[in-house]
């Protein structure tokens, strides 16, 4: 059973997430030959104010 998971920066819409989802779900059946029903996908938001870049924060 194929397990992915997703890290990105908040504010995707539920429409952009269910895409997501459906994508990379997509993507591990046609690599894997895995079947769609045992694939997982968890799609964890990083709140900006805990992200930085080049010693600074995203939202400052």
């Amino acid at each position: 059973m194929p397990y992915v998971t997703v890290q990105m920066l908040e504010g995707r819409t539920d429409e952009q997430r269910k895409a997501l989802i459906e994508k990379v779900t997509d993507a591990v059946v046609e690599t894997t030959g895995a079947s769609r029903e045992k694939v997982v996908v968890f799609v964890e938001d990083i709140d900006k104010r805990n992200y930085g870049v080049g010693g600074k924060r995203l939202i400052d």
